[in-house]
């Protein structure tokens, strides 16, 4: 600390606004060294205005600036903004309240689980109301239109700047009075607290140079020039001191003026705003309550060169807490309109700022028109060149001889002048013809728009490389579209998580802290609801487009990806759909049971089918059975012949042999089996 003393002189070191004013003058010495020149450079190629320094030789004549780099911003600014709020609510805030699952043992542990499930769905009901206030009241707030104008300044400078502003407005309502017995039309006025985005211009805002972020600086600082009026209505409302003000000139030390108008202002009110760390000796000296001044004021007293109360108070300020978090207004660089600690509960600096591409360890990011400055110069170089040209094919210079010009002839050409020569024309006018302006120059210039949309990633008027000569294919339309998606996810993931949380989670606290009638204190969470901007809202619908050609009606995905579909398409009645389908997918109750009654009928119906067809498989097994009992039974008849034919042999001839013994003994063996076969088949047949 004692380091950081002596770098001060006794003047800044004095008061808290000479300090602050050294500190945001040190600030803005550094943004005027390295950003202010290219800052007014962007500003300019966006709006599409010419300076003389665009001039690339000393003979252009044409002050054309290509439209290029504005499209590419506002198409990337539209993109990202589309992403945000194309949904409707564009925040939500999580809880992670959740229910006992466990099932009670006991009549006091059911009372119990009974009791905490209450508690829960109570604050379930306070998360849904503050998300309801919140929505009605940025609306109220118009918080998407300053949003829309952090966004083209990100996209313009490289960073995103707003500051939040709690103010107290007269909600005028309609309303019935009764006067004298009578009823009568009037007006209610109402006071609430309400939460702005006050978009801050970046060449107004100092920064720390050495801080990434807005936390980890020593301070911030918004140095503007304001109109007086409003300076003495917040001194009327006792926001600011009521101390005189005066003017501040344009002359002085000045802060941005505006390029585009040629008169400036001259009632107007340098106002800096402070929001940082201060010396606590400095804020408390403003405010009376320095305890080093009053002990160096009472050695004065009593003429003591070094007192030990001195003493002790230095050593105070220096080791212990030498800063406090504080907000400092001065106007006109010496007078100091409020000076207090932080006056919020959370003790955050009422700023939030994002980068539209980050820069490492810097606070400025890189924005649109910073990626594609290169390309959109030589693109006007280029396009001025050929107008130039053109001129000089179209209006060529003429050679006259003057001693063969009537006297007093002014040798102008026109269309349709008549020009009078003393003698022949051929020998006394002679244009000089420089031919016709080459056709590569086109294709020059095309090539360079298509440059800006390289650069920039933004879908401008060069479309999609090489689709103007009808060159891309499908497949390389939609690659390029995949990468030109992805770098603005990239850009959206910074502005979620660097702004629009912070300024949702912001809000949400300054309306707890000054309206906590109608904003119930808690700790909550909060979550952006961004989806896909229109690029990648299309180039999704054309991908689940071409998968659902592939599916069919009875595929189980086929209803939620035409759901899918209808979600990332701009239609007036797409709410309806999504609910329609929605409804059609829940479960209806009676059509459940008539589905199931149904699915029984059915099942009955199969059951008695079956038994018909078993009944019949019986009938035709029994039938086989028996066909093949009596077929069975032929042979046996037949065998029972031969054998009496042989017995009758036996008889005529003899003796038999012991061969034909061993025949016809097994001969009857085998009939009488089979005898015995048929009978059991029979007997079956009959019993099916």
């Amino acid at each position: 600390m004692a380091e950081e003393l002596e770098g001060l002189t006794e003047e800044e070191f004095s008061s808290i606004d000479s300090w602050v004013i050294a500190q945001v003058d040190d600030w803005n010495d550094h943004y005027r060294q390295n950003y202010e020149k290219a800052f007014e450079e962007y500003y300019r190629l966006w709006r599409g205005i010419w300076a003389e320094e665009d001039k690339t030789r000393q003979s252009e004549r044409s002050t054309l600036i290509s439209p290029a780099l504005q499209q590419a911003v506002e198409s990337s600014v539209a993109e990202i903004e589309e992403a945000t709020f194309g949904r409707g609510a564009f925040f939500n805030i999580r809880d992670d309240i959740k229910f006992p699952d466990s099932e009670p043992t006991s009549p006091e542990e059911a009372q119990m689980l009974q009791a905490k499930a209450d508690q829960l769905n109570q604050e379930k009901l306070k998360i849904q109301y503050l998300r309801d206030k919140l929505s009605e009241n940025f609306n109220k707030a118009k918080i998407r239109k300053a949003v829309g104008e952090c966004l083209l300044n990100s996209a313009v400078y490289g960073t995103g700047i707003a500051e939040i502003v709690v103010d107290v407005i007269n909600d005028v309502k309609p309303s019935e009075q009764v006067v004298d017995g009578m009823t009568m039309q009037g007006v209610e006025n109402d006071e609430k607290t309400i939460v702005k985005l006050r978009p801050i211009q970046p060449q107004n805002f100092k920064i720390d140079p050495l801080a990434s972020s807005i936390e980890d600086s020593l301070g911030v600082a918004i140095d503007e020039f304001v109109s007086p009026h409003k300076i003495t209505q917040l001194q009327e409302q006792g926001v600011y001191l009521n101390v005189p003000v005066g003017m501040d000139p344009y002359e002085s030390d000045n802060i941005e003026k505006d390029p585009t108008l040629i008169d400036q202002p001259d009632d107007k009110v340098r106002l800096t705003k402070y929001f940082g760390l201060v010396p606590k000796h400095l804020l408390d000296r403003f405010t009376g309550t320095d305890i080093v001044e009053d002990a160096i004021e009472k050695a004065i007293e009593e003429e003591i060169e070094k007192d030990s109360d001195v003493v002790e108070a230095e050593a105070t300020m220096v080791d212990g807490n030498y800063y406090v978090e504080a907000m400092v207004i001065i106007a006109n660089r010496s007078v100091v309109l409020k000076a207090q600690e932080n006056p919020y509960y959370m003790k955050d600096r009422p700023i939030v700022a994002f980068q539209w591409d980050i820069v490492p360890n810097r606070f400025w990011g890189r924005g649109v028109c910073e990626k594609g400055y290169s390309s959109q110069k030589a693109l006007d170089a280029e396009l001025r060149a050929r107008i130039d040209a053109l001129a000089l094919t179209n209006a060529p210079m003429m050679a006259m001889d003057s001693t063969r010009m009537p006297r007093g002839a002014r040798p102008e050409v026109r269309p349709g002048r008549i020009l009078l020569t003393n003698g022949d024309p051929n020998e006394v006018l002679r244009p000089f013809n420089f031919g016709q302006v080459s056709q590569i120059t086109f294709a020059q210039a095309e090539s360079l728009q298509r440059l800006v949309q390289t650069a920039t990633g933004a879908i401008d008027s060069a479309g999609i490389p090489g689709s103007i000569n009808g060159e891309a294919t499908a497949a390389g339309i939609s690659m390029s579209l995949g990468a030109i998606i992805k770098r603005h996810k990239r850009t959206l993931v910074n502005f979620q998580e660097s702004f629009l949380i912070p300024m949702v989670k912001m809000s949400a606290h300054r309306y707890m802290q000054f309206d906590p009638e109608r904003y119930p204190v808690n700790d909550y969470q909060f979550e952006v609801q961004s989806s896909l901007g229109i690029v990648a809202r299309e180039y999704e619908v054309s991908q689940l487009v071409q998968l659902l050609q592939t599916m069919g009606n009875d595929t189980p995905v086929y209803g939620l990806l035409i759901k899918a579909i209808i979600e990332n398409m701009q239609l007036a009645n797409r709410e309806e759909l999504i609910k329609r389908i929605d409804d059609a997918q829940k479960p209806n109750p009676e059509a459940e049971e008539m589905r199931q009654a149904i699915q029984q009928a059915e099942l009955a119906v199969q059951q008695a089918q079956i038994n018909v067809l078993n009944g019949q498989a019986n009938e035709f097994n029994s039938r086989s059975m028996k066909y093949e009992a009596e077929t069975a039974a032929i042979p046996l008849e037949v065998e029972n012949d031969r054998i009496k034919a042989n017995a009758q042999l036996q008889r005529a001839d003899g003796e038999l042999s012991a061969d034909d013994k061993r025949i016809i003994e097994t001969s009857k063996l085998e009939i009488q089996e089979r005898k015995v076969g048929t009978e059991q088949a029979k007997l079956f047949a009959n019993r099916q």
